[in-house]
Formats: structure tokens, C-alpha cells, sequence
């Protein structure tokens, strides 16, 4: 995805609750954006790759450690490196942590207001 700079696209889960403040948010405010609904469209690996290359966090946040995690018999060890992330995600991409918002090259894990402010400014 080519991504002019100032171009916003939301990684959303509509039964989110982060994921619909964020994009609350984004409305109020008047910000055009692109939502890509990631259960239904999963992301590929280069999708996550580049993902990973635009957050400041380390790979293994992008990992949502839920009851679906422990389910599935995973432990941190699993998702300790960036090949492990992307691998555990493609198999189940409904452990991305959400909403993840790009814009243009950069992006964040907006569990917060405050980090997708942070991307506004």
C-alpha cells in the first residue's frame, strides 16, 4: 500500500472498544481515514512487516496476550522476536493488538487517545 503522507489507515475490529474510540475520535475531528477491517482482510507478511517497521514498539507489543492466546498453548517465548510475531500473527492475525493507525510511514498502537494524538500531531 502506497501511503501519501499525510493519509490515515485504521487497522480496526469493529466489536473493539479502542478501535471505535479511535475512530470516534478521528470523526470528531474531521480526519479523513481508511479503515481495514483485519479479520476480514488479513494482513500479509509484508503487511505486518511494515507494521512493525513503522511502530516504536517492540515487535512483540503488536501481540495481544488475551484468552485466546492461552488457548492456543502460547507463552511470550513464542513471540519474543520479530519472526515469531509476524509467524504467530498470519496463523492468527486476531492477536494484533488494535487499532494500529498509520500515517504515512509512521504508525502506533492507539490503545490510548493519547497515542493516536500523538500520530495527529
Amino acid at each position: 500500500m502506497d501511503a501519501a503522507e499525510d493519509d490515515l489507515v485504521v487497522y480496526y475490529n469493529p466489536s473493539c472498544s479502542k478501535c471505535r474510540t479511535a475512530v470516534g475520535v478521528l470523526r470528531d475531528e474531521g480526519v479523513e481515514h481508511e479503515i481495514v477491517e483485519y479479520l476480514k482482510t488479513h494482513p500479509t507478511r509484508q503487511e505486518l512487516e511494515r507494521i512493525l517497521d513503522a511502530i516504536s514498539d517492540p515487535p512483540t507489543d503488536l501481540v495481544r496476550r488475551d484468552p485466546t492466546f492461552k488457548e492456543l498453548g502460547l507463552s511470550d517465548a513464542d513471540v519474543q522476536t520479530r519472526a515469531q510475531v509476524v509467524d504467530v500473527l498470519i496463523a492468527h492475525p486476531e492477536l494484533m493488538q488494535r487499532p494500529v493507525i498509520f500515517r504515512g510511514e509512521r504508525a502506533v498502537i492507539a490503545r490510548s487517545p493519547e497515542k493516536l494524538r500523538e500520530l495527529l500531531d
